[in-house]
């Protein structure tokens, strides 16, 4: 595999992104991590799925160069393929851990929300800055957020475009539990590994009735997130955005 490293122990399986500096979350990376959820789904040896970032981050993002290259059409089609994708790890039959470090922003925080359980060091940034670039979250963000913070808070952290940090996050209830980065990746082994002593079949069951416990209009609003996704793309205050963040300054929005 290219952006993905796997390790199984004791019925874990770890998976490592790796694709510098960022774990930026390109189309590549996001077709590759579903090939790999089905070949684990698949795999008897595997009772639980740890997914943390190599480097200096958890992942940072969308691949935002990415977003110069398709238009309105593509770019829905970008962002609901992204939200089937999240939406298969939160209906996935094996619990899937989330252990975040350095930043999970974007798409990397969407990814994050996808996952059942979420640790974090107690420094690490959480948000979703999309409206700092013209643009909107596409992977669900704006349905998921919500759900863990309350409509306020999430309101907030999308107007602003500022992360909190993992401590702020726990608090909020974005994460279960905040460690020292030391500590992170083998805390969340060992919650992972005390999940997968547990009847498969119990833990499936209790999987598929907490997704009853999620808003029915999910799915509603995550497609007319990636349709207004794609239409935010032909707005000039999106491309002064995206050209403001490739070129590192400050964007310059225009439009009222």
């Amino acid at each position: 595999m290219e952006f993905f490293n796997v390790t199984i122990s004791e019925k874990v399986a770890t998976i490592t992104l790796h694709r510098p500096p960022a774990n930026a979350l390109s189309k590549a990376v996001l077709q590759e991590l579903d090939r790999l959820l089905s070949t684990l789904e698949g795999n008897n040896e595997v009772h639980v799925l740890l997914i943390h970032g190599e480097g200096r981050f958890f992942a940072a993002g969308a691949d935002i160069k990415e977003f110069t290259e398709n238009d309105e059409k593509e770019q829905a089609n970008q962002a609901r393929l992204g939200q089937q994708l999240f939406d298969r790890i939160e209906a996935y039959p094996k619990p899937v851990i989330a252990a975040i470090h350095g930043a999970a922003l974007g798409g990397g925080l969407e990814l994050a929300m996808a996952c059942h359980i979420r640790l974090a060091t107690e420094d690490a940034k959480l948000g979703l800055p999309e409206l700092q670039l013209g643009i909107i979250p596409g992977f669900a963000g704006s349905q998921r957020l919500p759900r863990f913070v309350g409509t306020a808070k999430a309101c907030e952290m999308l107007l602003t475009s500022e992360p909190i940090t993992g401590k702020e996050a726990k608090k909020w209830g974005l994460v279960n539990s905040t460690y020292s980065e030391d500590l992170l990746l083998p805390e969340a082994q060992k919650l992972a590994k005390k999940i997968a002593e547990k009847s498969t079949t119990s833990v499936k069951m209790t999987l598929e009735l907490l997704r009853y416990s999620q808003p029915t209009t999910h799915e509603q609003g995550s497609i007319r997130e990636a349709e207004l996704f794609g239409q935010v793309f032909n707005t000039p205050d999106a491309k002064e955005g995206i050209r403001a963040f490739i070129e590192k300054r400050k964007p310059n929005f225009n439009q009222h």
